[in-house]
């Protein structure tokens, strides 16, 4: 058996020769250290949930941004649209914030000699990357609408069906301090973000260095570096990328080890209500390959996997009534899934 698995390129612009294919893995790589550099000089003291974002976007996914107000995840999407070359939209959710309202509707317009016709205007979800700032405050029915657009890269709307732009990402926020007036998000939506990203605190020194770079006189402002196509030739271009076969053996074993009907970790079994599906063992072998890439390396490690798990499981899972009762966290389970391979 081979030590690794590879996927045949095909004809999406994916270099054929070995050795060409190493220089555009490597053109890559410089390509996002400057995107890395770029987003750095805007955003302080965030270096793991900037990276985290890049590899989700990288993977061609969505992401959840869980954290407290005022830690700018909203400059971050601004700042990545930006420097990515997209274009991006915003949507604040509400409440009474309706799938019209992100979706698009059809009006009613009238020419010069009177003769009527419907026209349909673009929502913002019409966008290459879309930020739906606090998505747990969006009603159940807005967030189903959303769902579809997520997973299947088109809506539906007055019995049309119309496809949005590519690529196509979503970074939700959410504020883990909120109570009242919001709808905790289905199980269904859940998975269909690739990473759940947790936005902490800078630390003391990048927090001094951003007082001091936003409270003057300039503003460092972002600038491009890639563009859309350049993205989607990396999005392809990554699913080319070799994993070993020992990778894939632990992508395997510590998604399906938390499942509770089949694991055989007793912590699992004793606290976790319910387990991830395939998606998850999906989403961390496309993580990986982001990450490697992303640091500049031509394969992903066993520290890609472990240093992964994390955002890939945590929103895939669920503690039950007793783990909660007994103070256990979700994070500490999954640690546990990780350690035979530590």
């Amino acid at each position: 058996m081979s030590d690794t698995t590879t996927l045949d390129p095909s004809s999406t612009g994916i270099p054929q020769d070995g050795a060409a294919f190493i220089r555009e893995i490597e053109a890559l790589a410089d390509s996002l250290a400057e995107v890395r550099q770029g987003v750095a000089k805007v955003i302080f003291g965030q270096q793991e949930v900037v990276d985290q974002t890049l590899v989700t976007v990288l993977a061609g996914g969505h992401a959840l941004l869980i954290g407290v107000p005022g830690l700018a995840k909203t400059r971050l999407v601004e700042t990545l649209g930006t420097v990515l070359g997209l274009d991006d939209k915003r949507i604040q959710c509400t409440p009474d914030l309706m799938p019209a309202d992100i979706l698009g509707s059809e009006i009613l317009d009238e020419d010069s000699a009177g003769k009527r016709s419907f026209r349909f205007v673009e929502g913002p979800v019409f966008a290459q990357l879309l930020m739906a700032d606090e998505i747990n405050r969006a009603s159940p029915r807005t967030q189903s609408a959303l769902l579809q657009a997520m997973q299947e890269h088109s809506i539906s709307v007055a019995g049309h069906t119309r496809a949005l732009p590519s690529p196509f990402h979503v970074l939700a926020t959410q504020n883990p301090l909120e109570q009242e007036g919001t709808y905790p998000l289905p199980e269904a939506q859940l998975d269909r973000f690739l990473l759940q990203v947790s936005v902490g605190y800078p630390d003391l020194e990048s927090e001094r260095a951003m007082l001091i770079a936003t409270t003057g006189a300039t503003d460092e402002k972002p600038r491009q570096i890639l563009s859309a196509e350049a993205l989607l030739k990396a999005q392809r271009l990554l699913r080319h990328l070799p994993v070993g076969e020992t990778l894939v053996e632990a992508i395997l074993g510590i998604v399906r080890s938390g499942r509770p009907d089949t694991s055989d970790v007793d912590e699992v079994r004793r606290h976790v209500s319910w387990g991830p599906g395939p998606r998850a063992s999906q989403a961390l072998m496309l993580a990986v390959r982001a990450r490697a890439v992303l640091d500049g390396r031509l394969a992903p490690s066993m520290d890609d996997v472990l240093a992964l798990a994390l955002p890939v499981l945590r929103h895939r899972m669920a503690l039950n009534f007793a783990a909660r009762a007994e103070g256990v966290s979700l994070d500490s389970v999954i640690e546990r899934l990780c350690a035979p391979y530590r």
